[in-house]
C-alpha cells in the first residue's frame, strides 16, 4: 500500500541560477552539507515535494530543473545526454556546491554517474530510484515482463509515430498518474506536472528522452557514455543506497541481482509492489530510509 498523507503542494520559493546562457530553476531548504535532488524524465523538481522535508533539517536539500525541464529555460538544443551534461556539471560549479550526496530518479542517474567518475573527491554519497548502471543488451532486457512497455517505447523511437504521440498527442503527461504508479494523481498534481509542457513546443525535451536510452546498441555515443561509468561504478567506494520495488521500470530483478554482486558498498531497500513513479508512491517512506541512511554517512 501507498503512502498517505500525500501533498499536493509544492511550497518552495523559485530560485533560478544562469548556465551556459540559460535560466536554471532549482528550489533549495535547510542548511548544511548538500544534498541534490535530480528528477527523471518526464519530470521536474516537483516530484521531490514530499521527500524534501524529511533531511532539510539536516542537510542544505536542492533540487534543479533540468535545461527544458520544470521551470528551467528551453534553448534551442536538441535536448540530447550530451546537451544536459554541461549544464548539470555548471550548475554544480556555478553554486559551488562541494561534498555533495546525490539523489536520482532515472535519467538523473546518468548525470551523477558521469559527474561523480571524474569528481569522485566531491561526492559523499549517491542514493538512486530506476537509475541506469548498465546499457539494455536487448530490448527483451528492457522492462522485462512487460511487453506493453516495451512496444510503447518501441513506438517512441519510431520517426514520426513517435513525435505523433509525445508532442502532438503528449501522451507522457496526459498518462502521469495512471501508469507507473500505484495510486490516481490529484487534478493539482496533474496541473502542477502538466504545466511545464503545456504548449507542444516545450515537449521536444519530452521526446528526446525516450530516443536516447541507451537499448540494443543504440544510440551508441550513450551506450558509450554508461559503458564508461560502469566500471568506476564497480569500483568505487562511495556510499550507495538503491531502492527498487517489485517490477521498476530499469531495475528488473535481473538488475536488482548484478548491483548486488557488483557494487562495492552498497545498501538496498525494497519498496514492494511499484513501478517507474513510485516516489509519488512512497515519498515519506523515502525520506525516512533516506534520512536513515544519511546520519549513518557521518
Amino acid at each position: 500500500m501507498y503512502d498517505s498523507n500525500i501533498s499536493s503542494d509544492y511550497p518552495f520559493d523559485s530560485k533560478f541560477v544562469t548556465v551556459n546562457g540559460s535560466k536554471i530553476h532549482y528550489i533549495e531548504e535547510g542548511q548544511g552539507d548538500v544534498i541534490l535532488f535530480l528528477h527523471g524524465m518526464p519530470s521536474w523538481s516537483y516530484l521531490w515535494r514530499n521527500v524534501i522535508p524529511h533531511l532539510s533539517k539536516h542537510a542544505r536539500c536542492i533540487a534543479l530543473d533540468l535545461v527544458g525541464f520544470g521551470r528551467s529555460e528551453q534553448p534551442d538544443i536538441e535536448y540530447s545526454v550530451a546537451d544536459h551534461i554541461p549544464y548539470v556539471n555548471g550548475f554544480i560549479e556555478k553554486l559551488n556546491l562541494k561534498n555533495i550526496t546525490f539523489v536520482a530518479h532515472s535519467w538523473g542517474s546518468v548525470f551523477v554517474l558521469n559527474y561523480a567518475r571524474f569528481n569522485e573527491n566531491n561526492v559523499k554519497a549517491m542514493a538512486f530510484m530506476e537509475p541506469i548502471f548498465t546499457p539494455f543488451a536487448t530490448w527483451d532486457e528492457f522492462n522485462p515482463g512487460r511487453p506493453q512497455a516495451v512496444e510503447t517505447f518501441k513506438k517512441f523511437r519510431t520517426k514520426d509515430v513517435g513525435w505523433d504521440l509525445i508532442v502532438n498527442q503528449d501522451v507522457f503527461v496526459n498518462r502521469i498518474g495512471d501508469s507507473g504508479n500505484l495510486r490516481s494523481f490529484t487534478e493539482i498534481e496533474r496541473k502542477f506536472y502538466r504545466e511545464p509542457f503545456d504548449p507542444p513546443r516545450s515537449r521536444l525535451p519530452m521526446w528526446r528522452a525516450p530516443q536516447e536510452l541507451p537499448i540494443a546498441g543504440e544510440p551508441a555515443n550513450v551506450v558509450k557514455l554508461v559503458e564508461a561509468y560502469n566500471p568506476w561504478l564497480r569500483k568505487t567506494n562511495l556510499p550507495i543506497l538503491l531502492f527498487h520495488v517489485d517490477q521498476g521500470g530499469f531495475i528488473s530483478k535481473d538488475k536488482l541481482n548484478w548491483c548486488k554482486e557488483n557494487l562495492q558498498n552498497l545498501n538496498t531497500y525494497d519498496l514492494g509492489k511499484g513501478a517507474y513513479w513510485y516516489i509519488e508512491d512512497y515519498p515519506h517512506t523515502i525520506g525516512k530510509e533516506l534520512l536513515n541512511w544519511y546520519k549513518k554517512l557521518s
